[in-house]
């Protein structure tokens, strides 16, 4: 399997969790959520509404789906896939959590990609803390790694040696404190790219070096306005270039989007999403994108 460094390019192959092997069923979801951090319980019935609306768009678009199973040690956050992995061209890293209720979602996902006969290129371990939205491609050829509350210099000093030869540029991004470690704050909360040139992004939490490197690269910026943010208008998933999945209810972002000959596809998240502070990309890890054309 040849595996494209980018978030932009058609995907090809993905990885998902469905809320009925993440949160089981709603006695699981009232035992977790609070420790969790999740703004409110999700409601069951309706998180699995909201993912068969979720999983039908991206069917229409992505040729082979994988839903890992269910695993006693998970919580409702393994229904957020991305974090426990990152993919380069050597395989898949697994990454070593920095939220310590979600430690064992890496051996889980590694488990499942062993069945499946994808290469696992290396791990992130003790005493480095790596999650995947914390990690984005810019180009094939160049990475962003965020230090924050979930990733540390331990864990971006390991991931730095497992991609070796596969970057020519690694790029180091500090976040700010925002709301503080308990927070869900990772470097894709502030940018998801869209194509090779364009990506989304709320600049007011985007560190001034990183928002240059984006323009030096001759990234144009699609800025996401204040009010919808909250609401995740700047957690959006490229499947293929210039054709995103996003969140419903951020009608402005989704006009400039679309000023830009963005194809938009939108589903309800109030379940699945904003209560557990996980959009698109969040919910997704692709493994195989094809290089578009």
């Amino acid at each position: 399997m040849r595996i494209l460094q980018s978030d932009v390019d058609p995907i090809n192959t993905l990885l998902l969790k469905h809320p009925r092997d993440a949160f089981v069923n709603q006695e699981v979801i009232a035992g977790q959520w609070k420790e969790l951090g999740f703004s409110s319980p999700p409601d069951f019935n309706k998180a699995l509404r909201e993912y068969v609306r979720f999983v039908e768009l991206l069917s229409g678009h992505v040729s082979v789906i994988h839903f890992l199973p269910k695993e006693r040690n998970t919580t409702l956050d393994s229904i957020y896939v991305r974090d426990a992995s990152v993919v380069c061209s050597k395989g898949v890293i697994l990454c070593n959590m920095g939220k310590p209720q979600r430690r064992f979602e890496p051996k889980a996902q590694e488990a499942f990609l062993g069945s499946m006969n994808i290469p696992i290129a290396g791990c992130i371990e003790d005493p480095g803390t790596l999650e995947g939205g914390d990690v984005v491609w810019l180009n094939q050829r160049t990475i962003a790694v965020a230090r924050s509350y979930r990733t540390n210099e331990a864990g971006i000093g390991q991931l730095k040696a497992i991609l070796g030869s596969c970057v020519d540029e690694f790029v180091v991004v500090d976040l700010p404190h925002w709301q503080g470690p308990q927070d869900v704050f990772h470097l894709m909360s502030i940018i998801s790219p869209i194509d090779k040139d364009l990506a989304l992004v709320y600049s007011p939490l985007m560190p001034i070096s990183f928002r240059e490197k984006l323009l030096s690269l001759s990234i144009e910026l699609i800025e996401v306005p204040t009010k919808e943010f909250a609401t995740m208008g700047c957690n959006v998933l490229a499947i293929g270039p210039r054709k995103c999945l996003m969140l419903a209810g951020n009608p402005q972002t989704r006009k400039r989007l679309e000023a830009q000959g963005v194809e938009i596809y939108e589903y309800r998240g109030e379940e699945i999403s904003l209560k557990g502070g996980g959009g698109p990309t969040c919910l997704t890890r692709p493994i195989q994108r094809n290089l578009s054309l």
